[in-house]
């Protein structure tokens, strides 16, 4: 017993002494703490009620404002006016002080933009501290400028979490003593000046802004430094999940900092800084950028600066051209002092601005971009809405992007970049690849009001099967701060991981601009320093570029082949208004989008012709300037109808001038392709006593129209070419024929297979319109019959009625922007009234009516007219409503509807270069998100057997819920623009029968024609028109669903002279129905084509075709389509007579044995 007791204590003692380190008694209360209170007591740090003992209270050592150090003069620039630094340098400046209030910001007398003279005089013992800089705040934005004119960096003004205040003074500067710089100060802030502090408010016009600070400072460097680190833990604590040994850490590190740091001791703040390195790593921020090259090779999370700066939003154009110049400058400078960092910036149209009016700044900007700095995103001219542009419109914003960065910098980008467009077509993704890109990035639909996006990266699959790689960031925002909970995010968010683990963190101040500040890029340095040492935290690369991140997705996903795939548009459920808000917009976009068609394709034929003007040259510069207006507008808040009243006024005046400039080219290339001619609608037609009508149609479809003739003064001569007459005599109705499809238009008496219209008044108020192939019935101010009179197949429901219906319009928060699922719960059906028969036909039927709503009045003019919707056989007419509105509204939404015997579960909508389906129905959440969608010329809905479609000239918002068909014509927001809508509209929409579903129909057909109105002219002399001797240009045979849409001249023919050598033609089509096509495309043979070429939209040649002769001496092309494929044929001409022979397409035209 005694030997076991002393083997016992034996053991005993040697366990002690291997245990010295550890006390035998414990008197303390131990060390457990509280967590969430230490969490709490971080934020005590810094600034706050104790700013006077804290981390605040040492991060300046010296600061002075006196006018002995600081010489400040200002010169206000009248109005709006917004000088060049040249002018405003040449004007008398006035004495400035701090504290003053510059503005107002408004449109009067008074001043926006104000200009300040800088002189700094630095004391001498300064020279001794490595950090001197120059504090200016506004309260608003301003730009610093060196005394000759460089742009060096932005100020943002104001206490937000974009502020930039601090302007660093060279080494030079503060040696010498001496330092001069200019500021401009312009009178708005980040995000304009909205009236009630609520973003998206109506602009204060009256407000003033403070000149806060104007201040030489001393920074105590290291204690910046140890606030920076600090942030770092705090975020590390407060944004990893559960309770992680990193975050632990983190807290523990962050408090004990708090513990070692004494005001009064500038040596704690680097005994603070030690312990920081417990987090951060041994001596990590001696390493710098090369911290980077540390820890894992392969980093999960791929940090970029960006700064996105919406073209027009709640500021005007001319604001962004300064926010440009003020982020972009800031970028270049945080470049020299931070090696890695890289910045990505879209929208070729604000470098064009920087080009223009800030040319010192963008040297410097070209320099960074050719050392691989600063990287061009995106190949388009803005960062479109992705909705409502055509899908030429689309392809000319990816041809006038990626030209203009060739051309400037010597690259085409390769990842098209739109985060906030609201809603993307199906169409892009075969754009995109044919604009020489194979990757997209955005993010929108991350603000999906009912359905979350289910992926992160995938294959997105357009309408016509042709796919782009794209990555949709886990982080969830294009504006990310850089901090511990965006990296995070980036992983834990991503949708996808089993395919890929790989997320873009798009970094920087944004909307406003600003970008990336240098808190950020310290913050990224601390959290990659982190994940060097640890697993909780993804690691994070930076220098790199947005088109690398893709490469290595690329790469790592087998070429996409490991990652899922989302087939067709990318919906955004929410933000469904702006199909609608501010249709004065929308019919400028679609107006402009026909005009430039209309124009190039009768420049293309003036060049080539040039009949009676032997030197007319293509006047491409023209219609480009007019394009890149078009493009402009189409930023995604302008034609959205989002931005504030102003930027509409910008935006009307751009449409004015292209429409003036339009019709100018227009006229010019009349008058080389025409003889003497003038259009009908031309003042001058009153004194034209003689003369041919002759139409002209910029349409490859043949058509038959219904042209509305003034017959007063002299011009009652031309009595004798139209059909039908007014009752009052002032206006013919002329039926012109143009059965060839392209080129000329006749007018002709009535045709056999015109069917002639009538209209009945059937007691006190009941109308009958209609003709051998359609009926419609108006009783009481609705339309209660629809009827297919060969068929005797009735279209409107049984005790249901179509018209005109308002809706309560009370968007949750985003005013112009949105319209919710619940305004259809709350509705009234309007009746027309007064209704009264103003033509009986027979070319022609039509009544008048109005409707009287609260404020406003809506009169329309509803028509029928003998010839068919097209010449397709079968076809059917339309019947057309024409509304003058004036509108009056608050928060209601018009819309026109009609409740159908047709049922389906999908309605069909045109799309860019193609149709979409939607369902009808509730089945889903899915399915119930599209009530209210985006459609271009049409809307339609079929069955076997029959469908209607109603067709729109200048609207984008449709719905079909169940068998009820709408097309969304007026809302009335508040917000951003107090005055949306208001006053007088006119617009049109049609109803349109037809025999056969969708798919066997001429609805696309209808619908272009019914957007594409005849030019009509008067020949005075029919004789000298070798135009009416000349067979169509071109045409498409063989294939009914191929369409050609566009015409023009190659992108890089010579226009300096008519006569430059091997001019090209460039054709672009599409087929329009989702099917094969195998097409011949016919070229008249007085064209004379050396070679054909199918080419990307960039003109770039993919392969040459086989020119074949047909039998009537034309040239043809064979030309295979696959389902919605776009194609761009590029027709390069020799001179006639020296062109080589053809092989003859002996098949053409004959039957197959």
């Amino acid at each position: 017993m005694a030997h076991h007791h002393a083997h016992a204590h034996g053991h005993s003692h040697g366990h002690s002494a291997e245990s010295a380190d550890y006390p035998k008694l414990n008197y303390g209360p131990g060390a457990k703490w509280i967590k969430h209170l230490t969490k709490d007591r971080l934020g005590t740090f810094n600034g706050g009620h104790f700013s006077d003992v804290n981390l605040s209270s040492v991060l300046y050592l010296h600061r002075i404002d006196n006018q002995e150090n600081i010489k400040l003069e200002v010169w206000d620039a009248p109005g709006l006016s917004k000088p060049s630094f040249e002018e405003a340098m040449k004007q008398k400046f006035r004495p400035a002080k701090k504290g003053e209030s510059f503005g107002p910001s408004c449109e009067c007398t008074d001043h926006t933009n104000h200009w300040f003279k800088v002189s700094l005089t630095i004391p001498t013992y300064w020279e001794q501290y490595e950090h001197v800089q120059f504090e200016f705040d506004p309260g608003c934005e301003a730009m610093v400028f060196t005394t000759d004119g460089t742009p060096l960096q932005g100020i943002t003004g104001g206490w937000g979490g974009d502020r930039r205040v601090e302007h660093i003074i060279p080494r030079s500067a503060i040696k010498a003593g001496k330092y001069e710089i200019v500021i401009e100060s312009s009178c708005n802030g980040m995000f304009g000046v909205p009236w009630n502090g609520d973003t998206i408010a109506p602009p204060d016009m009256n407000r003033y802004f403070q000149l806060a600070t104007a201040d030489l400072v001393v920074l105590n460097v290291e204690a910046w430094d140890l606030l920076w680190d600090f942030q770092t833990l705090r975020e590390l604590a407060d944004s990893l999940p559960g309770n992680t040994s990193l975050q632990n850490k983190a807290l523990t590190t962050a408090n004990a900092i708090m513990n070692v740091f004494d005001k009064g001791d500038p040596s704690s703040i680097r005994a603070a800084r030690k312990l920081a390195e417990e987090v951060f790593g041994e001596d990590w921020a001696k390493k710098g950028e090369k911290i980077y090259k540390e820890g894992p090779e392969k980093a999960q999370i791929w940090g970029i600066g960006h700064c996105h700066i919406d073209t027009a939003w709640l500021w005007p154009y001319r604001v962004t051209q300064q926010k440009v110049a003020r982020s972009w400058s800031t970028q270049v400078d945080l470049m020299n002092r931070y090696p890695e960092h890289r910045f990505t910036c879209s929208q070729a149209q604000q470098y064009k601005w920087l080009e223009q009016l800030y040319p010192p700044l963008f040297e410097r900007v070209k320099e960074k971009i050719l050392e691989g700095k600063f990287h061009p995103v995106g190949g388009s001219w803005v960062e479109n809405d992705a909705n409502m542009p055509s899908g030429e419109a689309l392809a000319r914003q990816f041809i006038f992007g990626q030209r203009y960065f060739e051309s400037r910098f010597g690259i085409r980008c390769k990842t098209a970049w739109l985060p906030d467009s609201f809603g993307l077509t199906g169409a892009l993704p075969q754009l995109i690849r044919l604009a020489d890109m194979d990757y997209f990035f955005t993010q929108k639909l991350s603000w999906n009001n009912i359905n979350n996006f289910p992926h992160s990266t995938f294959n997105w699959v357009g309408i016509d099967g042709t796919q782009v790689l794209c990555h949709m960031t886990p982080v969830d925002t294009y504006t990310a701060q850089a901090t511990v909970g965006d990296v995070n995010k980036g992983l834990t968010n991503h949708k996808n991981l089993e395919s890929s683990d790989t997320s873009l963190l798009v970094f920087g101040n944004g909307d406003g601009g600003g970008g990336p500040l240098a808190k950020m890029l310290e913050n990224l340095r601390r959290i990659r320093a982190t994940g060097n040492h640890s697993r909780d935290i993804p690691p994070v690369n930076m220098g790199h570029s947005v088109d690398e991140f893709f490469d290595v997705i690329a790469k790592d996903s087998g070429a996409g082949s490991k990652l899922p795939n989302w087939s067709g548009e990318l919906y955004l459920e929410f933000h469904r208004g702006t199909y609608t808000s501010h249709g004065s917009i929308k019919k400028g976009n679609r107006k402009s989008e026909i005009l430039l068609r209309d124009v190039e394709v009768l420049a293309t034929f003036a060049s080539l012709y040039r009949f009676h003007k032997s030197d007319y040259v293509y006047p491409n510069e023209r219609i480009n300037d007019c394009w890149e207006k078009v493009l402009l507008n189409q930023f995604h808040d302008v034609l959205p109808g989002s931005a504030i009243g102003m930027v509409y006024d910008d935006a009307e005046k751009l449409y004015a001038e292209v429409r003036k400039e339009g019709e100018a080219l227009i006229e010019e290339a009349f008058k080389t392709i025409f003889p003497p001619s003038i259009s009908i609608t031309d003042p001058a037609m009153k004194s034209k006593k003689t003369g041919t009508l002759v139409g002209y149609n910029t349409t490859f479809f043949p058509r038959r129209d219904i042209v509305q003739v003034p017959l007063g003064g002299a011009a009652s001569r031309l009595r004798a070419q139209v059909v039908q007459t007014s009752k009052d005599g002032s206006v013919g109705l002329a039926l012109m024929d143009c059965s060839t499809a392209g080129g000329l238009s006749y007018g002709t008496g009535m045709y056999a297979d015109c069917k002639p219209v009538s209209v009945t008044r059937l007691g006190d108020d009941k109308f009958v319109m209609k003709n051998s192939g359609i009926s419609m019935t108006i009783s009481e101010g609705r339309i209660t019959s629809l009827l297919d009179v060969g068929l005797d197949r009735e279209l409107i429901t049984d005790d249901e009625t179509g018209g005109l219906v308002i809706f309560d319009d009370r968007p949750n928060y985003w005013d112009a922007w949105d319209v919710e699922i619940h305004h259809l719960e709350k509705f009234k059906k309007l009746r027309f009234e007064n209704v009264h028969v103003v033509a009986e036909g027979p070319l022609r039927a039509s009544l008048k009516a109005e409707v009287k709503y609260g404020q406003s009045t809506i009169n329309v003019l509803i028509s029928m007219d003998a010839v068919p919707a097209s010449m397709k056989k079968n076809s059917l007419s339309l019947i057309r409503f024409d509304a003058e509105v004036d509108w009056h509204q608050r928060h209601e939404f018009l819309k026109f509807e009609l409740p159908l015997s047709i049922r389906n579960d999908n309605a069909t909508y045109e799309t860019q270069f193609g149709h979409v389906q939607r369902p009808t129905h509730k089945n889903t959440t899915w399915d119930m998100a599209k009530f209210e969608v985006c459609g271009h010329k049409y809307a339609d809905l079929s069955e076997y057997g029959y469908g209607v479609a109603i067709l729109s000239e200048s609207k984008y918002g449709f719905s079909c819920r169940g068998n009820v068909l709408r097309i969304s014509l007026l809302r009335a927001a508040t917000a951003p623009d107090a005055d949306q809508d208001q006053g007088k509209h006119e617009f049109s929409w049609a109803v349109m029968p037809h025999k056969g579903h969708f798919l066997e129909s001429d609805v696309p057909i209808a619908a272009a024609l019914f957007n594409s109105p005849l030019h009509v002219r008067l020949l005075e002399d029919t004789a000298e028109a070798p135009l009416l001797k000349v067979k169509p240009g071109f045409s498409v045979e063989g294939a009914p669903n191929v369409f050609l849409e566009t015409v023009k001249r190659g992108l890089d023919d010579d226009f300096s002279t008519h006569e430059a050598a091997s001019p090209s033609v460039v054709l672009r089509l599409y087929e329009a129905f989702g099917g094969h096509a195998q097409a011949q495309l016919k070229i008249g043979g007085h064209i004379p084509v050396s070679k054909a070429v199918v080419t990307n939209l960039l003109e770039d040649e993919i392969e040459e075709l086989n020119l074949l002769q047909t039998e009537d001496s034309s040239l043809a092309l064979k030309l295979k389509f696959h389902g919605f494929e776009v194609k761009t044929v590029k027709l390069i001409l020799g001179k006639p007579g020296s062109l080589p022979k053809r092989d003859s397409w002996v098949t053409i035209e004959k039957p197959r044995a």
